[in-house]
């Protein structure tokens, strides 16, 4: 029989066991169950607090061993154990504020060398950032901008981040390879990669890009979504040296695009981005133009139609007759329609009110396919033998992008 003092009792049966019978229990438990454990009680969720603040349940269940997965079971494995430990830390500490929440979070993650960006930058076989972008993913989901900002401050300072991007920022191209590959890969993998969702990952690119001045946002921006070379380093010469493919430069486009589209960025606008782009086509030295032309096709009409507007209301009326010879080539190349490029062109000549620019501009395009291909075909007489083959079917190309991109005319002059 209780008694009526006892029937009172708020103190549940876990806190009446002593700590080491409690611990016992919990040991016997998932990360998960333990989780769910912890949204008993409030009393139970501070004893959970203190449970695992040890430094025994740490060793135990943050485990570390990023570089050595070898199986596809493994890397899943480690993902899911990071996910459950991300619920168990957003529960357990849900009755925190938010400093709180993350200065509890920094005493469990601290000594993590991977975390911190201590580790020197390898291939992706390393799932350290990448289980910890599980994790964080999993704590902040929900959260709302301000918390969300307070997140990334936290993380500027936990990793030392604004100083190891302003480093790179100033520096000359390539000179910090290492660091340049360790940024792209925290940011990539710990803030914008695990989000599915177009809003999400704009806010956490706008965190990163907004504290900086507009040609250090184009340089960061390339360092998180540019080329890479076979060896993992940013193929900073590959644009200015070499034709790259749509997949090589497909991550830039989309990260370009996500700025662009996305209405809710208040941050960005049309005419920044076409400023940043403009910085981005001279890093580090003035790209081939075809490697511009191929990026703004997967920059799509939009953004692609902006920035030769922007060039025909200035009148630098070459810039775009020579943009628009390798967008007709890209076209003829990737296989795309080219009745898109044709529309492309109205379009533009609609920006020249008098009959006299609009001559012009129709000259100037015309005289540009002619030195185009001069210079393709003159390149294949002076290359050697690898050359030789590439630059004759860039002839090809030309030759028969020129041909496929006049029919499209000629067929909607007739058909009107």
């Amino acid at each position: 029989m209780k008694t009526r003092s006892q029937c009172r009792s708020r103190v549940s049966f876990f806190e009446r066991l002593p700590s080491e019978v409690f611990d016992m229990i919990l040991r016997r438990l998932t990360v998960l169950e333990v989780s769910v454990f912890s949204m008993v009680s409030k009393a139970m969720s501070c004893q959970i607090v203190d449970h695992v603040s040890t430094m025994a349940w740490a060793k135990r269940m943050i485990p570390q061993n990023f570089h050595h997965s070898r199986f596809p079971d493994d890397k899943q494995s480690t993902y899911r154990h990071y996910k459950a430990l991300g619920l168990l830390f957003k529960r357990c500490t849900l009755l925190l504020p938010t400093k709180d929440r993350l200065k509890f979070i920094h005493t469990k993650f601290s000594k993590i060398p991977c975390f911190m960006m201590q580790c020197k930058p390898t291939a992706a076989s390393c799932l350290g950032f990448s289980s910890y972008g599980v994790f964080l993913q999993t704590l902040i989901a929900g959260w709302n901008e301000l918390e969300c900002h307070r997140v990334f401050i936290f993380l500027c300072d936990f990793t030392d981040l604004p100083r190891k991007m302003e480093i790179v920022v100033n520096g000359r191209p390539g000179a910090s390879r290492y660091l340049e590959l360790q940024i792209r890969q925290f940011c990539r993998q710990v803030l914008l990669d695990p989000w599915s969702s177009r809003k999400e990952c704009g806010f956490w690119l706008t965190q990163i890009l907004k504290p900086w001045p507009m040609v250090s946002q184009a340089r960061l921006l390339f360092i998180l979504y540019g080329p890479l070379l076979p060896d993992g380093s940013l193929g900073w010469q590959q644009l200015t040296s070499t034709v790259l493919s749509s997949s090589a430069l497909s991550d830039l486009a989309k990260a370009v695009l996500l700025l662009h589209t996305d209405l809710e960025l208040k941050d960005w606008n049309t005419s920044t981005i076409l400023a940043i782009l403009e910085e981005i086509r001279v890093l580090p030295q003035v790209w081939r133009v075809e490697n511009v032309a191929r990026l703004l096709v997967l920059c799509g009409t939009t953004l692609c139609y902006s920035v030769l507007a922007n060039k025909a209301h200035n009148g630098r009326l070459f810039e775009i007759s020579k943009l628009l010879v390798y967008l007709i080539l890209v076209c003829e190349k990737d296989g795309y329609c080219m009745s898109w490029v044709v529309t492309l062109v109205q379009q533009v000549c609609k920006v020249f009110t008098a009959a006299a620019d609009k001559w012009s501009f129709i000259q100037s395009l015309e005289n540009m396919f002619s030195e185009v291909t001069m210079e393709i075909y003159e390149a294949s007489l002076a290359g050697n033998p690898q050359d030789d083959l590439e630059s004759f079917q860039t002839l090809c190309s030309i030759l028969g992008s020129s041909a496929h991109f006049h029919t499209e005319i000629l067929h909607m002059f007739l058909k009107e």
